[in-house]
């Protein structure tokens, strides 16, 4: 079973059945919704979709201080090993790699991503999203920020993953509408809605997106309590 624990806004921690930690958009130091009892103890694997500070502010202390394998786009690797990080993994769009008994496979997101880094914005990359095989040949789609795309069918077609997460929140990422389209073309299981009243103005809601798709039973919207580790 896979422990899947949010830690607010887009950041998510999974434990597989082995032990290892896989850290997802780690955004802890000035996140309003961090789960503040929340202690991250082991780290083996962290993925970052890009390099927006939300997704990417506490990268570089985590993998200091626990030495993870650090998944990302080229050039978002390149920046982090300019701040000190030495166990990055850098990969690109269509690519796969094994983070510890997981296949990690990148996939596209339609998003921006600059990096703020010293009063200035350089270039990351783009925006990525992620595809975790994991060892019981399960698969989990993680779309990092992005709007709906219809390559989404692609996803779908390839690896036919179960359980999605998916931004709601409007304004910097799709919202309600269009989270219920990409379910439309991904047709998984199950989906998470992240990225979303993190801010006021971040206004989609999961109950929302469950009402788009009350004629698409078989995809189950599955809201997450901050802090609280679940299993699937």
């Amino acid at each position: 079973m896979l422990e899947i624990t949010w830690l607010g806004h887009g950041t998510f921690q999974f434990r597989l059945p082995s032990g290892e930690v896989i850290l997802v958009d780690p955004w802890i130091e000035g996140n309003p919704t961090y789960p503040q009892r929340h202690e991250i103890t082991r780290l083996d694997t962290m993925l970052i979709t890009h390099g927006h500070y939300d997704h990417v502010h506490d990268a570089v202390p985590l993998a200091k201080k626990f030495s993870p394998k650090v998944v990302a786009i080229f050039e978002t690797c390149q920046w982090l090993e300019s701040k000190g990080v030495t166990n990055t993994s850098p990969m690109n769009k269509g690519g796969s790699q094994q983070a510890g008994p997981v296949t990690v496979t990148m996939t596209h997101a339609v998003h921006s991503c600059g990096i703020l880094d010293g009063g200035q914005i350089i270039y990351g990359g783009e925006a990525c999203g992620f595809v975790l095989t994991l060892p019981d040949s399960r698969r989990v789609y993680f779309a990092g920020d992005t709007n709906v795309f219809t390559d989404m069918q692609l996803i779908a077609q390839l690896y036919n993953p179960e359980l999605a997460f998916l931004p709601i929140g409007d304004l910097f990422t799709m919202g309600a509408r269009e989270a219920a389209a990409a379910c439309r073309l991904l047709r998984p299981h199950k989906v998470v809605p992240m990225h979303f009243a993190t801010f006021p103005p971040l206004t989609g809601r999961p109950e929302q997106l469950a009402e788009l798709l009350r004629d698409i039973p078989e995809t189950q919207v599955w809201p997450l309590e901050i802090g609280k580790p679940v299993t699937w």
